[in-house]
């Protein structure tokens, strides 16, 4: 088959992949206009959940190293998968409650578990106590609260290999990389056509896996593109950072995951969480700079979202419940931070958003900030966000206005604290000032 080859230009991009980062100047295949949809979704959820998830290990990579003893029980796991309290409807509702507009869905990690039903393997959901299509009820699920649709796809598979009798290795100079081992490379060539054949649009697709190695686009990426062309590949067809943030706004679209604690899959003990204000505050950093933000979560072998992180995601459901114009459909401004203010602005340019990561601000507290080289014009205003700027609850004569005066450096704001979203008064995440017509004093 012809492949189709949507020429966009070169990207220096840095891929990590789970521990490993490595350069490579990969061919932008993703649609311009594609990539522009992308960039305004914001935040999306990255769901890792494979068959060893029932002993809380790390997903798949326990296999590397492993003698033929450990590995002969890894794969028996197979048979004794069945979560009993798996709804997808739920995941759905709370990621959408959440602020999600995309997830990614891990249908095969390294460990070669297909987590849909496939053709090429007895390896797979299918043939467990379970017994069903997990990636389809979960894409139904997450399609039902509009919510587009991404494929996690590793062409490493550690199970295909060893039966090969290769070593199962993050060495990509071996067979164990597709691009030395072309059965393997035919193989999950089969995998990727159903996963994109088999379960409608695909909106996002994230290739994991062969170390950087440019072969994960020229040869899987460009194979995505073939099958469903809108498709958005991001990791192996932009900057993935992993874990990370980079220092300086990036030129161009790219998208940073991270765990809420310290593993991708479950981890029942020995897990330390990020706080909420964290999460919150990595969102607004990463919006600010150019960047999507993808957010795991790792269901429990039984199927349900550990308590740890459904708590973190309500909190940030709060946050975006009040300020979620901030972060979805937005662009970044010229200047990503000054000092604690983070900025994006609306896509017609008329709002400049900055979040205010002061955790000192109490509640009913007046607080005054300069925001440099802006001005508001002659008929702007400037708003917090989710406050009407009159009320403050049990303090009648409270003055809650927002003020704001136009000097040569910038824009001073003077602004209260007003909303009261805990019973304790303590909310301690970002408030959002809007200015509403704002201008750049440089601007000539």
């Amino acid at each position: 088959m012809r492949k189709t080859i949507y020429l966009v230009g070169f990207l220096l991009v840095v891929f990590r992949t789970h521990g490993q980062e490595s350069n490579l100047l990969p061919v932008q295949n993703n649609k311009p206009e594609r990539l522009e949809w992308f960039s305004g979704l914001g935040l999306g959820m990255f769901i890792h959940w494979s068959m060893d998830v029932q002993v809380g290990s790390v997903i798949s990579h326990s296999m590397v190293g492993a003698s033929e003893e450990y590995l002969e029980n890894y794969f028996a796991l197979q048979d004794s998968f069945e979560p009993q309290k798996f709804n997808p409807k739920k995941w759905a509702k709370l990621a959408k409650l959440a602020g999600f507009q995309y997830m990614v869905f891990t249908t095969k990690h390294h460990n070669g578990f297909c987590m849909y039903d496939t053709k090429t393997t007895d390896f797979n959901v299918m043939n467990t106590p379970f017994g069903k299509d997990a990636t389809r009820e979960i894409f139904d699920a997450f399609r039902e609260e509009g919510i587009a649709i991404g494929v996690y796809f590793s062409p490493e598979d550690w199970k295909f290999i060893h039966e090969q009798g290769v070593t199962i290795t993050r060495d990509h100079t071996t067979k164990a990389n597709p691009e030395h081992n072309p059965e393997l490379n035919s193989y999950v060539k089969e995998q990727l056509k159903e996963l994109l054949t088999n379960y409608g649009k695909i909106d996002i697709v994230f290739l994991d896996g062969m170390m950087g190695s440019a072969f994960l686009n020229t040869e899987f990426a460009a194979y995505c593109w073939e099958l469903q062309p809108d498709v958005v590949v991001t990791r192996g067809g932009m900057e993935t950072p992993e874990q990370r943030l980079p220092q300086e706004p990036l030129s161009n679209i790219w998208e940073a995951c991270f765990t809420m604690g310290t593993q991708w899959q479950y981890k029942p003990t020995n897990e330390v969480y990020k706080s909420g204000t964290t999460v919150i505050n990595m969102l607004l950093e990463t919006r600010a700079k150019n960047g999507n933000l993808l957010l795991n979560v790792g269901p429990t072998p039984d199927g349900e979202i550990p308590i740890e992180q459904e708590s973190i995601l309500r909190e940030l459901g709060l946050w975006m419940l009040v300020n979620k114009r901030a972060v979805q459909g937005t662009l970044p401004y010229k200047k990503a931070s000054q000092d604690n203010l983070y900025f994006t602005q609306s896509k017609d340019g008329k709002s400049l958003f900055v979040a205010v990561t002061d955790l000192d601000w109490k509640h009913g507290e007046r607080k005054e900030f300069l925001i440099e080289g802006v001005q508001v014009e002659e008929n702007g205003k400037v708003e917090v966000l989710g406050h009407n700027g009159e009320v403050v609850v049990y303090k009648p004569d409270l003055d809650a206005k927002v003020y704001w005066k136009n000097t040569d450096r910038g824009l001073e704001i003077s602004a209260v604290r007003g909303q009261r979203l805990y019973n304790n008064f303590k909310w301690p995440n970002p408030v959002v000032v809007e200015v509403i017509d704002f201008k750049d004093l440089n601007t000539k």
